[in-house]
Order: C-alpha cells, then sequence, then structure tokens
C-alpha cells in the first residue's frame, strides 16, 4: 500500500486529507492512503520516515515549509530559488526531495484576475508560503514589498508605517498570514482598508472560511476578492503529478 500524508502541526482542520480521500474514491484508486502527519516539532519527522514503510510522499504546510529543508536530501530547482518546500517526494532508494508547488498553484489562481495596472503588490507576512508567493511575483514582473509586524531587511513596511496612500499605490494584496482562520473568523490584518479601491486585487491564503473578514473588508470597497481555495487545488494536483511517477 502506497502512503501519501501532510506534515504540519495541528492540521486537523487540513484540506488535504479530505482532498485526497475523495480523489482516490472517484478515480478508484485503492492502493495508496493519505495521512495527516501532525508533529509537534520538525525533528519528529525522522521517526515518521523511519516507521512509514512504503511512504512516497508528503505535502508540507505550517510551520515547516522552512524548517524541513535541512532534513532533505535534495531540493528541485525551483524549491532551492524559493526556499520553502511544500510537497517531498520519497524515491525507490528512500531519498527525499523537496519541491515547491505553491507557486504553481498562486500562479494558476491568481492570472484571470490580473489586469495591467496590477504591477505593484503587497504581501502579508513573512512565513515559508510568502515566499512561494514572492517568486510568483516576480516572475510576473510585479514589484512587491513584505508587510510585517516586525521590521527587518526583508520587511519595507511594519502593520503601523502601512498608510492609506501606501495602500492605494499597491493594487494587489495577498494575506500569507494565518489571521482569520477558522475558527478565529474575525481576525484580520490590521490594514488601512480605507485604501483599497475597486481597482485592486485582495488574495488571501486562507479557505476556511471561505471568505474572511480580509477579503469582506475588500468586498466592501468594491475590490475583487480570491480566497486560498484554488490555490490549494492546483497545488494539490501538482504534487499528485510529482508523486505520481513513482506510484
Amino acid at each position: 500500500m502506497n502512503k501519501l500524508g501532510l506534515l504540519g502541526r495541528n492540521i486537523s482542520y487540513s484540506f488535504s486529507r479530505s482532498y485526497f480521500k475523495k480523489k482516490f474514491e472517484d478515480a478508484e484508486i485503492t492502493n495508496t492512503t493519505y495521512e495527516n502527519f501532525d508533529i509537534p516539532s520538525i525533528d519528529d519527522l525522522q521517526n515518521i520516515i523511519k516507521n512509514t514503510p512504503d511512504l512516497k510522499g508528503m505535502n508540507v504546510t505550517i510551520p515547516y515549509k522552512e524548517e524541513v529543508i535541512p532534513f532533505l536530501d535534495k531540493l528541485n530547482k525551483k524549491a532551492k530559488a524559493i526556499g520553502a518546500v511544500n510537497t517531498i517526494k520519497v524515491t525507490k532508494k528512500g531519498k527525499l526531495i523537496g519541491y515547491n508547488t505553491d507557486c504553481y498553484g498562486f500562479k494558476k489562481s491568481l492570472k484571470p484576475h490580473l489586469k495591467k495596472r496590477h504591477k505593484k503588490a503587497l504581501i502579508l507576512g513573512t512565513g515559508g508560503a510568502s515566499k512561494a508567493i514572492a517568486y510568483t511575483l516576480k516572475k510576473l514582473g510585479i514589484k512587491y514589498h513584505y508587510v510585517s509586524r516586525t521590521a527587518s531587511e526583508h520587511v519595507k513596511f511594519t502593520y503601523d508605517q502601512l498608510t492609506e496612500s501606501i495602500v492605494a499605490d499597491h493594487q494587489l494584496i495577498i494575506n500569507c498570514t494565518p489571521l482569520g482562520t477558522f475558527p478565529n473568523i474575525e481576525n484580520h490584518p490590521d490594514i488601512p482598508y480605507s485604501g483599497i479601491t475597486d481597482k485592486h486585487i485582495l488574495f488571501d491564503l486562507i479557505y476556511n472560511p471561505e471568505e474572511t473578514t480580509f477579503l469582506k473588508l475588500g468586498k466592501e470597497r468594491q475590490a475583487t476578492t480570491v480566497n486560498g481555495l484554488d490555490m490549494l487545488v492546483f497545488q494539490a494536483e501538482k504534487a499528485w503529478s510529482i508523486w505520481n511517477v513513482t506510484i
């Protein structure tokens, strides 16, 4: 029996397990399972590898997209450039190869909404997912700045530095933070929403709830709003195509 799974912490809510379970049922795939590997520390990864025979691959989610890298034998070119991994393939020789399919999922779900005016973006958050977003924006020729609670050499603005005019000048805003995820659905990034117009796209990587407070506040300003579900589906299918080589 081939085994796949999701590596993360506190992931009982996760989309991936139910998505792949339904995928396997619909396609009558009976030789493969998908389970959650919910671990308190990335150091527990070695126990999973050791104690899970026939493991073919894993998705990786918060908070291990960057922490997992030292445990891998190899990164593919894109994952190396991004500096974050959300997909691992286990080779027939037991080697762990890291990939990033978040960039693919984000690009596929964003492109239908992009107009020529979308030349500048704000990325809210600096975690592993944000790195794939930054990589994709660069490939699309969109200038971006990180926004975080604390200043650093990579962070252009802290939240308390954001003004209405800065928000107005960046017509693509992507939430890469967990703020607003179920069950804490009232939470949202603290930005000047008064700067948002009908020319903006607000993209939230969160998919549960379907419409976060971040997106609701954008919709009130007539912005185009996009949640993370399509991105998740696209990246999951890309991961499947990577694993399926060995299944």
